[in-house]
């Protein structure tokens, strides 16, 4: 288990990955704040997203984190751009969670352009390589076949089904697992 417990800034290709910020609470309300995202999301985020909805979401996670939990927070800003985030990867690698270890979303509009596999490879890069991590357990909705392929595209495998309730009704999301072994073999 590493000792680093605060969120680092990670950069690809494309993107910047910077820790969360109270700041980005306008840019998560009005990107995440759509059904076409939150409809694959398991029902504990609230929907209809309330107002202060992404200001909520920011003081409950840095004060989990200032409380000693190992919570990785990402924005996702494209180089180059306006420096507004527009989207988020959430990894929390030391916790045994039937929604796993990591979530994402992404703003619509950036949708089926390679972002979130850029991005899940670099925070894979980070949990493997940096921290350590074993093992990490990811979930999608079944009806989330764009989540899907980005696990496909980052070396997941499917292990099985588990049900967990999502607010498009449906309650069944498949469970993957990404080793650490199976990621660092890529580069052979």
């Amino acid at each position: 288990m590493s000792e680093i417990t605060e969120t680092p800034t990670l950069e690809t290709a494309r993107l910047i990955l910077r820790p969360l910020a109270l700041s980005d609470a306008p840019a998560i309300q009005r990107h995440f704040n759509n059904w076409n995202i939150i409809q694959h999301l398991a029902q504990n985020v609230p929907w209809p997203y309330p107002e202060d909805g992404a200001v909520t979401f920011i003081e409950r996670e840095l004060e989990r984190v200032a409380a000693g939990e190992v919570i990785y927070n990402w924005m996702l800003v494209l180089r180059g751009g306006d420096g507004e985030a527009i989207g988020n990867i959430r990894l929390r690698p030391w916790v045994d969670d039937p929604k796993g270890n990591r979530g994402f979303w992404l703003a619509e509009r950036y949708w089926n352009q390679g972002l979130m596999t850029e991005a899940v490879t670099a925070v894979n890069d980070f949990a493997f390589r940096v921290l350590g991590v074993d093992v990490l357990h990811v979930c999608n909705a079944v009806t989330n076949e764009a989540s899907r392929r980005v696990k496909q595209k980052t070396g997941a495998e499917f292990v099985g089904y588990v049900e967990l309730p999502h607010h498009n009704g449906q309650t069944r999301a498949e469970r993957w697992r990404v080793t650490r072994k199976n990621w660092l073999r890529r580069d052979l």
